[in-house]
């Protein structure tokens, strides 16, 4: 008998202290996820303010860096008394013409779907999938907003399996396709107009429409979306260039709206600013541009890039598509040899202004011949890069521009206006 009741303590112990192994304050449940060790996400999306969320489990990950915490601590309602341990799929909903839904955060669970604004849920939800998306199946894998421009209508594409169900927000009309080259994606997500398939610790960037991948793929997401220190680099590891070392060759914007800013063999989207910045190669757009360019410039629904003493013309419409027949000599289009120092064209104007050294150049782009109509002195000897906006005229120079009302004043001021500086909200530049 003493022996049996020995065994019996023992086995009590053992037990007891399998059960308390963790070290003294430590809650097992309270372990978090470290998405540098290698994590297959839940679901991506941003916020309205441009935060990006990363989910895993009952955890998730706000931006680029920083520990997981609890879904719970900033979405209340995702807990266990909702069932929501993790979700299927999430999107930031992009709908102008509806500013009830706009900018709202959806997530999808099982069959049910929520809708955040404010990181608050809206009033009547949760609802079924069907009520909300009809056509879109439950048990998702994927979801990433397709705004109108490059879709050709508001839509969402919801991702099970291979299976790619694009959802028409106004109509709510459903296409379903397959895209059984791309993996199977756990998560999905939009940032700065490039799509990503999220599958493992790895992404797959794919056309938004067609599904077609190009490029090298998969690539690892810790060197591209989060910050892992040693070991891992942020793309090429090239660390954020400080402001003051931003020095432009080109800046515009398309009748889109859409902003680019252009350095080197590199450009960067300016009104995408909210959701982060990043440098991507001009040829990622411009197929047939490879080096850098002297000047841009926007008339109508064209864009116009100016490099050496060649022109090439590009409809902006959804994707940038070089007209037939360009490029051509700058001489041949705008009547002026090469090379340029910028030009820029005023909104609601048909004169683009070209600077060459410290000269501008009035050319009628509605006249037929092209010449130049004006020639001008300008109060500097040599500039980057020039933009014409709503605001007037912004002439840079290195790290810092000037702000003239109009192009006249520019060419008739004979006391400089203080520099202001390149700002790292607007450029994605650190201080």
């Amino acid at each position: 008998i003493f022996d049996q009741c020995v065994c019996i303590i023992l086995c009590l112990l053992v037990c007891l202290n399998l059960g308390h192994s963790h070290p003294k304050g430590e809650d097992p449940h309270d372990a978090k996820p470290d998405r540098c060790k290698g994590i297959e996400f839940d679901a991506i999306t941003p916020d309205e303010k441009g935060n990006t969320f990363f989910f895993k489990g009952d955890h998730l990950w706000k931006g680029f860096s920083g520990p997981a915490e609890l879904s719970n601590n900033i979405f209340n309602e995702l807990d266990d008394s909702h069932h929501l341990g993790h979700v299927d799929a999430a999107f930031r909903m992009h709908h102008q013409d509806d500013l009830n839904v706009h900018d709202h955060i959806y997530f999808f669970l099982d069959d049910k779907v929520f809708s955040y604004y404010n990181y608050t849920l809206e009033q009547g939800y949760p609802v079924e999938i069907q009520q909300e998306f009809p056509g879109v199946p439950s048990h998702l894998d994927a979801a990433v907003e397709c705004p109108k421009g490059e879709c050709i209508t508001d839509s969402v594409l919801f991702f099970k399996g291979n299976e790619i169900y694009s959802f028409d927000i106004k109509t709510k009309s459903v296409k379903k396709k397959v895209w059984a080259h791309l993996p199977n994606c756990t998560s999905a997500f939009r940032w700065l107009e490039h799509y990503y398939c999220f599958h493992g610790y790895n992404f797959t960037r794919f056309h938004h429409v067609s599904g077609d991948v190009t490029g090298t793929y998969p690539k690892d997401a810790r060197n591209y979306f989060m910050r892992c220190g040693e070991g891992f680099g942020h793309g090429d590891g090239a660390r954020r260039q400080r402001c003051s070392e931003v020095k432009l060759n080109a800046i515009t914007t398309d009748d889109k709206g859409r902003s680019y800013a252009f350095q080197d063999a590199m450009y960067i989207r300016l009104d995408t600013h909210r959701d982060g910045s990043h440098h991507f190669p001009i040829s990622r757009l411009w197929k047939e541009i490879s080096v850098v360019v002297d000047a841009v410039f926007n008339y109508g629904d064209n864009m116009y890039i100016i490099q050496g003493d060649q022109v090439y013309i590009y409809k902006s419409a959804v994707h940038y598509t070089l007209i037939e027949g360009y490029p051509k000599p700058l001489k041949e289009e705008l009547g002026i040899d090469g090379p340029v120092d910028a030009a820029f064209l005023c909104p609601n104007q048909h004169i683009v202004n070209v600077i060459q050294g410290q000269k501008m150049y009035d050319i009628d782009l509605a006249a037929t011949p092209r010449a130049v109509k004006m020639e001008r002195p300008i109060p500097f000897p040599e500039i980057d890069a020039g933009f014409c906006d709503a605001d007037g005229v912004k002439v840079f120079i290195g790290p810092e521009y000037y702000s003239y009302q109009s192009p006249m004043i520019l060419a008739m001021g004979k006391i400089k206006p203080a520099p202001q500086k390149i700002s790292p909200e607007k450029f994605g530049c650190e201080k």
